[in-house]
């Protein structure tokens, strides 16, 4: 017999698939978790359920937050593709234009559009950064513009999981002169009432769920050079994650804090003409962009095969997550994910506090319903 719990908001009635395949999570291990589907910008699905504490004492509720990992590289890349709409900075031009420091030891070339896609050689750090150091945005982005790049950049890709959120966070800072979390507040959140943070104020720290690492798996880069340089950076977060520092720190690759709601949400303006309600984001030449093939082929860090985009994942042969080229998507590590098919006007989010490794369907599940729904609406 199901021991599922109680699964809480609202779905309209050709969704319902999506409800049954949310509610199945729990099912397949999920303590608390959240999932929602907009079309046309409009919230067409917005449903959570189960606890936010791992205990399974405190129900999750509506406004309940979790941290998502690296589904906040998703925000991070449409504060930049927004400053490129606004011409404040192009994604095809050389990163130490805007960045003066970072031309060092070879990066002349790195484009801006090779760390939005995971090709600037620049997956990790040359040397290990401590659990200290690692709240210390200057001394982070110092360390990478000293580096040199590990392959030529543009030549693949090795997934940037730490390093893309600094990078990319100190050129918004160079080019705007806001952080990442200022400027996805000011710009995107607060005018739309998303409730997405990338640094988190400590007045919602009651309302967020804590996450449960145990079974979290972390990635051993499949390059060997890689692996030689890989240290307990890539693996520190999970111990970090239900910690005060964390929560208030802006790592724009990997601590933004939000539910799925709001993920679809402000995702929602690339499957709608770059509109979020009455404003415009993005223009249709920006999001096209999105489309512009950066790496195809196998990942020099995961070992896995991506087809990436600038900013944005697309659909391919070793990530098959939608159901035609028009999609763009990113996960987080331990489960959280959403889906973009512009073609069909429709955002997909689930995110959650359990974190699981290989064999983890549950995001699959509700995405693959709310295709299925959107097909036949």
């Amino acid at each position: 017999m199901s021991s599922e719990p109680p699964i809480h908001g609202t779905c309209a009635p050709a969704y319902a698939s999506v409800r049954q395949a949310f509610a199945a999570n729990f099912d397949h291990g999920d303590i608390g978790a959240s999932c929602a589907v907009t079309v046309g910008g409009e919230l067409v699905v917005d449903l959570w359920g189960g606890h936010r504490d791992v205990a399974g004492r405190v129900p999750w509720e509506r406004d309940t937050i979790v941290n998502v990992w690296s589904t906040t590289k998703m925000m991070t890349a449409l504060c930049v593709l927004m400053l490129h709409d606004r011409d404040a900075l192009s994604i095809d031009a050389p990163v130490a234009e805007y960045w003066p420091e970072f031309a060092a030891n070879g990066k002349e070339t790195v484009l801006i559009r090779h760390v939005l896609g995971h090709t600037a050689g620049l997956p990790v750090f040359d040397s290990f950064v401590d659990d200290i150091e690692v709240f210390d945005w200057q001394a982070c982005c110092a360390r990478l513009a000293g580096q040199a790049p590990r392959w030529t950049p543009g030549d693949g890709s090795g997934y940037h999981a730490e390093t893309q959120g600094w990078l990319l966070g100190e050129l918004v800072r160079r080019v705007d002169g806001r952080t990442v979390g200022t400027f996805f507040r000011e710009e995107v959140a607060q005018p739309s009432e998303i409730d997405f943070h990338i640094g988190l104020d400590d007045r919602h720290f009651e309302r967020v769920a804590d996450v449960a690492v145990l079974s979290a798996q972390a990635t051993t880069p499949a390059d060997t050079a890689l692996r030689s340089l890989e240290s307990p950076t890539s693996r520190r977060s999970a111990g970090l994650v239900n910690t005060s520092a964390w929560r208030r720190a802006e790592m724009p690759a990997s601590n933004g804090h939000g539910n799925a709601r709001a993920v679809a949400s402000a995702m929602a303006p690339l499957a709608n003409d770059g509109h979020l309600g009455d404003r415009r984001l993005l223009s249709p030449a920006t999001i096209e962009r999105c489309f512009d093939v950066q790496a195809d082929g196998v990942d020099r860090m995961t070992g896995q095969r991506f087809r990436l985009g600038i900013g944005y994942g697309l659909n391919g042969e070793g990530t098959p997550l939608g159901v035609n080229d028009r999609t763009l998507w990113w996960a987080g590590w331990g489960g959280s994910m959403c889906v973009i098919d512009v073609e069909n006007d429709l955002t997909v989010a689930y995110v959650m506090n359990r974190m699981l490794g290989e064999g983890d369907i549950r995001a699959a599940g509700v995405i693959f319903a709310a295709h299925a729904a959107r097909a036949d609406a």
